[in-house]
């Protein structure tokens, strides 16, 4: 009952996160579409809350944000920012559960999850621009997927793994103090 209770805290925390950090880059939208503010609290409760909250939140973080705040804006960005954060959150979580617990399976985790859930962004944007008859081509995916999102992929390559590897040690030092008491 304990875990759940703190994942669902966690997962709200992640989630407030996410609407929160857009903020910090607000005055420069080309800045926040390079650094990926909503990214990096949506793969965070992934790998620290798991597949379930990872997804929830991934998949509420952008819809919520554009409702409150209209950033992004709903149709076709949120929609399809909602997809990729789930997938982001959901694969994060389920990796991280299978894979060993080195320093290693961090990075693998985290860089399959950025790739799958870039594909699965994409595949939603051709959808989604095709229903509103603009063609999503290859230059938009690799731009919007990739090229333009370096900064924020660094960053997250950096950012991430220092925060899942503290979580790990606090984790692991809580067990230690349960197991003395």
């Amino acid at each position: 009952m304990k875990t759940s209770t703190t994942n669902l805290v966690l997962a709200g925390m992640f989630l407030a996160l996410g609407l929160i950090l857009p903020f910090l880059t607000v005055q420069i939208p080309e800045l926040g579409s390079r650094l990926l503010p909503m990214h990096i609290p949506v793969l965070l409760c992934g790998f620290i809350c798991g597949t379930r909250y990872g997804l929830a939140v991934g998949f509420i973080t952008p819809l919520l944000r554009s409702v409150l705040f209209s950033m992004p804006v709903m149709f076709p960005m949120a929609v399809s920012m909602a997809f990729e954060l789930a997938a982001y959150g959901a694969i994060a979580g389920i990796l991280y559960s299978l894979l060993p617990r080195r320093k290693s399976s961090v990075y693998v985790t985290l860089i399959v999850s950025m790739l799958c859930g870039r594909l699965i962004w994409g595949a939603v944007c051709y959808i989604l621009f095709g229903i509103s008859g603009t063609p999503f081509i290859w230059r938009m995916f690799t731009a919007g997927a990739f090229i333009n999102a370096v900064p924020g992929i660094i960053l997250q390559l950096v950012i991430i793994p220092f925060i899942v590897f503290a979580a790990e040690r606090y984790q692991t030092k809580g067990h230690e103090v349960q197991r003395a008491s």
